[in-house]
């Protein structure tokens, strides 16, 4: 019953380059590389891609003309595809001019040379990587960064179309990223020094807008919902999340008619609240006093939030902004992205749990989610309905942003596995998380990395896409081995 927002589809800018000489001396070549580049183009041609393809150019004035056409298509990405030996004046003035990153993809038709039949036509045809470092060697002296090339062949190739594959994912981070608003509400959660964020910091490495917003236009909202609008949300509620009774743990009940009456009606002011500040994400933490209507709104936002982050609006406690934008990078690359820290290890089986009380991307757990009514949040003040469940099992990604002592920004990743096993039911998220080459050597690196303490957890592992993204972003990133 929760749909995904349409997912924005990112724009990517692709032409060839040759050495017109050729043409002359060799007729064929142009059609036969054309074809070529058109197999490549359709590489490129996905549901979540729109592509501006200008085809081969052979001279500089053609380039001018073509870096005019990305910026006003508004790429996310240009490829400059290697169909042949071309000069590095062909491609030098889209990469000075066009604003979007550029790869090369140097991908030859034939795996070798036919050698008995072969002749300079066919190793024309196949000349896809003899530019390759004169290319590099240009954009050095300019002063411009090529992000990558991809080698290999143009058919049949399964390690290209993965580096495809990630650089497509690549540019649909990037373009979620263009026009985001990510809004703050309320204070960060006193001590914890390393949430602290500036919101022109962030707009200046990500380009996401942060609107500052206060817990009163929330209450605004509260009290404009209608008790339809209640209604409905229970029953998707109850639709949603299974609500069984409590086990051992002494702080949860079962979900009581009060818990998911607060839950349905703070979940109905968020829907509301995003619509009025056009946002796609939220971080917030506020207390407020004893037996007020500000308490009990902001704490009997989990339900709601955890609705909205499946829908693709990543919603986000305790202030922190940063783990926010990773979880809004995890969800436009199709990974999920759910609120976690670490959590005890399980020494005997070599894992660990990581998780978080709050929201959570229930679109990536194992099963129906719980909802368990809880007595305390413990190190919160407040009480209510809270979400409990474990991700899918198989590979997962962590990704933790965070800033350096000079205030810039850093990834920090890592790839592990979300195995089968019990969490306890604490009424908060929980998987069984395993890491090479053992759990505590793996967690030790990651802690010695310095991310911040929460990070967003992904299904799949994408450290190479998020990798890509932090390199085009020029964000500093490590990666946890």
């Amino acid at each position: 019953m929760i749909t995904h927002k349409e997912r924005k589809k990112c724009r990517i800018g692709l032409f060839g380059v040759a050495h017109h000489p050729y043409w002359a001396q060799f007729p064929g070549l142009y059609e036969s590389l054309s074809g070529f580049h058109t197999d490549l183009v359709k590489l490129f041609d996905r549901d979540n891609t729109e592509l501006l393809d200008l085809g081969i150019l052979d001279d500089p004035k053609k380039a001018l003309e073509g870096a005019i056409a990305f910026n006003a298509f508004d790429c996310d990405l240009i490829v400059c595809n290697m169909v042949t030996y071309a000069t590095s004046s062909v491609f030098a003035p889209i990469l000075r001019e066009a604003k979007a990153p550029m790869i090369l993809t140097a991908l030859q038709p034939r795996a070798a040379m036919d050698y008995p039949r072969a002749n300079t036509f066919m190793q024309l045809e196949n000349d896809s990587i003899c530019s390759v470092p004169e290319f590099f060697g240009a954009a050095e002296r300019l002063n411009r960064k090529i992000y990558d090339v991809v080698i290999g062949t143009l058919y049949n190739d399964a390690d290209a179309l993965r580096e495809i594959d990630e650089w497509i994912a690549a540019a649909m981070a990037l373009r979620a990223l263009k026009g985001a608003r990510v809004g703050l509400m309320g204070h960060v959660l006193n001590a914890m020094y390393d949430m602290h964020s500036d919101p022109t910091a962030i707009y200046s490495a990500f380009g996401v807008h942060v609107p500052l917003l206060e817990v009163d236009e929330l209450i605004e909202e509260y009290h404009k919902v209608t008790p339809e609008e209640i209604e409905s949300k229970k029953a998707l509620i109850l639709r949603e999340f299974d609500t069984p009774d409590p086990k051992s743990d002494p702080l949860t009940t079962r979900l009581t008619d009060t818990d998911l009456q607060n839950a349905a009606h703070a979940s109905c002011a968020l829907d509301r609240f995003v619509v009025t500040h056009d946002l796609d994400g939220l971080a917030y933490f506020y207390s407020g006093s004893e037996d007020t209507l500000h308490r009990l709104v902001t704490s009997s936002l989990i339900v709601g939030n955890s609705l909205l982050i499946a829908q693709g609006i990543p919603m986000c406690g305790e202030f922190d902004i940063k783990t926010c934008l990773a979880m809004l990078l995890m969800d436009a690359i199709g990974a999920g992205g759910s609120f976690a820290e670490i959590h005890p290890f399980d020494f005997a089986c070599d894992q660990i749990l990581v998780g978080h009380d709050g929201p959570h991307h229930v679109e990536i757990a194992d099963g129906k989610p719980v909802l368990r009514s809880l007595k305390a949040y413990h190190g919160k003040s407040g009480k209510g309905a809270s979400v409990e469940f474990k991700l899918k099992e198989g590979p997962i990604t962590m990704l933790s942003i965070n800033h350096t002592a000079d205030g810039s920004f850093r990834f920090v990743l890592g790839e592990g596995i979300s195995n089968a096993g019990p969490i306890p039911p604490t009424g908060n998220t929980n998987t069984r998380a395993s890491f090479a080459p053992d759990t505590k050597t793996f967690i030790k690196k990651w802690c010695m990395a310095a991310p911040t303490h929460h990070f967003a957890l992904g299904i799949g592992h994408t450290a190479g896409i998020l990798a890509k993204v932090a390199k085009v972003l020029d964000v500093a990133c490590t990666v946890v081995e």
